[in-house]
């Protein structure tokens, strides 16, 4: 092969990379109730680990689908009855430039486990209201996130 094929070919498949891709977005989406947010994967590093993704609300579960992935299924999934808001803050440092400009930082658990996710102003507001409609008597907000 030549050289011109080889780079048509990468092209090519480049191209139908990223159609996979906005296609699983829309998919996504066009079931409704998402919402776009990043979710810390790893602590390593102090403002390292964020990935950005759709979250998509299914009853009591909340699936987060990283955005540049053709993974099928969700990469994490947060339950309702389980999960409580820890406290919010300010992106700092390095994560200023890895999050959304306005996004706000939820530090949250989760069965257990201590998970931080950051949505924009609107995307908050829906994910606030998504833990709010929870059956009465289960955990929201602990003392810390109200102060």
């Amino acid at each position: 092969m030549q050289f011109i094929e080889v780079a048509a070919l990468v092209v090519i498949a480049a191209v139908a990379l990223l159609a996979a891709i906005y296609t699983r977005r829309h998919l996504l989406r066009r079931s409704g109730g998402t919402v776009e947010m990043s979710v810390r994967l790893t602590t390593r590093g102090r403002g390292w680990g964020w990935a950005f993704g759709v979250g998509r609300f299914s009853g009591d579960e909340l699936q987060w689908f990283r955005i540049f992935s053709l993974w099928p299924r969700p990469k994490r999934l947060f339950l309702r009855p389980s999960m409580e808001i820890l406290r919010r803050r300010s992106p700092s440092g390095p994560e200023t430039l890895a999050l959304p400009p306005g996004a706000i930082v939820l530090v949250c658990s989760d069965r257990g486990s201590r998970i931080e996710v950051a949505l924009a102003d609107g995307a908050l507001t829906g994910f606030l209201s998504w833990l709010e409609a929870a059956a009465p008597g289960a955990p929201f907000l602990s003392d810390r996130a109200a102060s």
